[in-house]
């Protein structure tokens, strides 16, 4: 067996043509274009490619992408007033802060900062317990991008046995949930658990989200099954790697490429909730 490929790349080409033509009809209406803003703390060169990355977007579709680039040695209290500024910001529907915060500044007392309705990367917990509770309004990017390379497969999830290897509050958590809310049986794995090949063996759907590369052998990925490889890892020879052995694209049905999975999904998934945001769609203000 040889795995098709989930070409996030390709299917984030499709989605941005999509959002392009429905911020034209927007404008179109005498309405504003959607509003991002993307604050950058640091020189974190990770970071600034991620960054680059979003603005890049923003611009091919029609948002307004409004660019807030801090030194290293900002204060929690300057950006928690940028943060207020920001919310007040009739022309910013979405807030983004690039994650990982220097050490000083405490991450969760940021994005609590940021009003629930222009948290666009969906980690408010405001935003977070409307999934747990079964009303989803704006969604985790990563989360909501392994779902829209699921349905890609044209394989109905109700019922399967899913892994997913990895609880952090950005990708693993919010992916077990909205796994759960499409009625698969979900096991959540995390460095305490035991055997974790053999839990990994016995899935229809693996997603892999640690950030360890080749975490999750080839042979440990049940034939048939589908693998999500969430993670995004660098060599020491410069190579990008998933975490999963790609040689489980040899037992797998469908398998996320790294790079060119999951990550370009992720960043449309960004620009659909800024849409959102601008839309009102029932978002409380």
């Amino acid at each position: 067996m040889t795995a098709k490929r989930l070409d996030g790349k390709a299917l984030a080409a499709q989605k941005r043509q999509i959002l392009k033509k429905q911020v034209v009809e927007r404008i179109e209406q005498g309405l504003p274009p959607p509003g991002l803003a993307v604050v950058l703390i640091g020189d974190n060169p990770a970071s600034q490619v991620y960054v680059r990355h979003k603005r890049n977007a923003c611009a091919e579709v029609g948002i307004l992408s409004k660019a807030y680039d801090l030194p290293e040695n900002t204060s929690q209290e300057a950006l928690l007033a940028l943060l207020d500024q920001l919310n007040e910001d009739a022309e910013i529907d979405g807030i983004l802060v690039q994650l990982p915060l220097p050490a000083h500044i405490e991450t969760e007392l940021v994005i609590e900062r940021i009003v629930p309705h222009k948290d666009v990367d969906g980690f408010h917990p405001y935003n977070v317990g409307r999934l747990t509770l079964h009303v989803p309004l704006l969604l985790p990017c990563t989360s909501k991008a392994v779902m829209t390379l699921l349905a890609q497969t044209g394989v109905n999830l109700m019922g399967l046995d899913a892994v997913v290897v990895g609880q952090s509050n950005i990708a693993g958590r919010p992916i077990t949930l909205e796994l759960l809310e499409a009625n698969c049986t979900v096991t959540g794995c995390h460095k305490y658990t035991r055997d974790l090949a053999d839990k990994v063996r016995h899935a229809d759907i693996v997603v892999a989200a640690v950030g360890k590369p080749h975490l999750i052998a080839g042979d440990w990925i049940k034939p048939g099954a589908i693998v999500i490889d969430v993670g995004i890892n660098r060599l020491d020879d410069g190579r990008l790697v998933g975490d999963v052995d790609f040689a489980a694209a040899q037992h797998a049905s469908w398998i996320t490429p790294v790079p060119g999975g999951v990550g370009p999904m992720t960043v449309v998934s960004l620009l659909e909730n800024t849409l959102q945001a601008a839309q009102d769609d029932g978002l409380p203000r």
